[in-house]
């Protein structure tokens, strides 16, 4: 520092030497003072600017209550009107193949083609969720799997019984997986296993409701009456009743439900997302007389896709080639890097318990209605004949009891996943149950009785439900978010074929060979089992 003496007698300090240790000594203290403010400018106090927080960080502040409990209420409605859109088929078959003149392989055909309809709808539905949203899709599927499977009750013949459960088909197909992606997106890492486990219990709930009304409807000849040129039996009634929850799952998510929060993230809808989190905490927080914590959001500005690869279709032209190659983009990625290996091996697991699952559960009550006079399934085929060729009035409603004691067996295995997802996680529970389900079949292809039957097939409802539950876990950890649906899409439409593929072989073999089926079923969940074990463990995990 210099003092210079001026001419008129004052003192003059250089400045630019005063400044010097002055720098020296502030320069090391605003680096600490900005390392304590972080990259948004906030201090510990709070003063200068909200703080950023992750989106796992943000669930954590809205706390867990009364809005979680109300989502899971929610989507599990949902959940369970997707079961029983799908599991209504194989209640009506004893009844309806007499009044639509049904072969054992049309009855195949009509399990398989809400199936067929469910791998169109998966992928479709899951990318478009990716794209545009979850709860915006959830609503259109929803609504075009209970307007189709109520339509269905009105048809004449077969062959449009057959497109109307089609095309119901296509929306279930989309309700499925976009319902755990939204469900998953709103809940804290630690409690996301037992919540989706909570949440795929009621697949169980419709399971039972849809054989629940089968049993109190079908049986009754007074819900019979002439509609026209048709005969309006009570089965028809039954799948009227049976299109309801859709219709009204669909008005409650168009009406209560929020979007989901991490896609308003990752679509860089930061003030959407904090509007969703502020009703999260709101209902959470419902007389703890707690103010909403301000903050900001970490955005992603990660890009969605791989490099070099095009988000719009109308970077390379307009052309049918480019608009399906567009489309398949999300493939493609799922199966590169990271994620491939998990990728197959998830095939594979979706394609054995979909076979198996698919394949027998569906024709339950065919099996028990052939049954009725005791025997193993493959005893006897000539019996099998003669039974099959009975009336189909008036209706046994032993057939539609034993269906509801299977669907009530979902329960122990519910209740199982609920208390052990999180402690043991996903992977072990999916290995152990793909297991223990291949030793329950084989033992129903060997029994000998019609109670041994029911038994078994209830045991073989009571594990392979925790296969399912864990591939929804896993499938909701398992991938990032701009993947997470169109992932779950198209494995729950590799499953759909594989459903398809055993529908159709148990209606073509039924008759003449149902050992071949039961056994490959066994196989099929054998090797599902096995496989299983490379998957990488996920248990509380953060999404990504």
């Amino acid at each position: 520092m210099t003092v210079a003496y001026n001419w008129n007698g004052s003192f003059q300090l250089d400045t630019n030497q005063l400044l010097k240790p002055c720098v020296c000594f502030c320069l090391p203290l605003g680096v600490v003072i900005f390392d304590r403010m972080g990259p948004t400018g906030k201090s510990d106090t709070g003063v200068f600017t909200k703080k950023r927080l992750t989106y796992e960080e943000a669930v954590e502040k809205t706390g867990f209550g009364l809005f979680h409990g109300l989502l899971l209420v929610v989507c599990g409605w949902a959940n369970a009107s997707d079961a029983v859109e799908i599991l209504c088929v194989s209640f009506l078959l004893p009844t309806a193949r007499c009044d639509l003149e049904l072969s054992s392989l049309d009855m195949g055909l009509l399990t398989a083609s809400i199936f067929l309809g469910m791998m169109v709808g998966g992928y479709i539905w899951g990318y478009l969720a990716d794209q545009r949203g979850r709860r915006r899709i959830l609503v259109v599927s929803l609504t075009v799997n209970g307007l189709f499977g109520g339509l269905a009750s009105l048809a004449p013949w077969f062959w449009l019984f057959l497109l109307m459960r089609l095309i119901s088909g296509v929306g279930v197909g989309g309700s499925i997986p976009v319902i755990f992606s939204y469900f998953s997106e709103f809940l804290p890492c630690r409690r996301r296993g037992a919540m989706i486990s909570a949440l795929a219990t009621f697949w169980m709930a419709g399971n039972i409701l849809a054989a629940g009304l089968a049993w109190l409807v079908i049986p009754r000849v007074s819900a019979q009456f002439s509609l026209g040129y048709m005969n309006f039996q009570s089965w028809r009634l039954f799948v009227v009743l049976c299109s309801i929850p859709s219709f009204s799952s669909a008005i409650i998510f168009k009406t209560l439900m929020p979007e989901s929060p991490k896609f308003l993230m990752e679509a860089g809808e930061e003030k959407a997302a904090i509007r969703v989190f502020h009703k999260m905490f709101k209902l959470n927080m419902l007389g703890k007389g707690k103010d909403f914590p301000e903050f900001r959001l970490c955005m992603n500005d990660k890009k969605r896709e791989e490099p070099g690869e095009n988000r719009t279709p109308s970077a390379c032209g307009k052309g049918l080639v480019c608009i399906l190659k567009y489309g398949f983009t999300p493939i493609r990625q799922i199966f590169k890097g990271s994620l491939k290996s998990r990728s197959i091996v998830l095939f594979v697991i979706f394609y054995c318990i979909s076979f198996g699952y698919y394949g027998l559960w569906m024709w339950f009550p065919e099996l028990f209605k052939r049954l009725e006079e005791g025997g193993s399934p493959c005893a006897n085929m000539s019996r099998l004949y003669t039974v099959h060729n009975q009336s189909c009035y008036p209706v046994n409603t032993a057939v539609y009891m034993e269906g509801f004691f299977i669907a009530v067996s979902n329960l122990p295995g519910n209740i199982f996943t609920i208390l052990l997802m999180d402690c043991i996680g996903g992977k072990i529970l999916l290995s152990s149950s793909l297991l223990l389900s291949s030793m329950s079949v084989f033992l129903i292809y060997t029994v000998k009785t019609k109670l041994q039957s029911l038994i078994m097939s209830c045991i073989f409802g009571g594990v392979s439900v925790i296969t399912w539950n864990s591939l929804d876990v896993l499938g909701t950890e398992l991938y990032p978010t701009y993947l997470r649906s169109t992932a779950l899409g198209f494995f729950t439409g590799v499953g759909r074929v594989a459903a398809i593929m055993g529908n159709i072989a148990f209606g073509e073999l039924v008759d003449t060979n149902c050992a071949v089926p039961i056994l490959l079923v066994s196989v099929l969940l054998l090797l599902g089992g096995l496989v299983a074990l490379v998957l990488p463990q996920t248990k509380q995990t953060e999404l990504t």
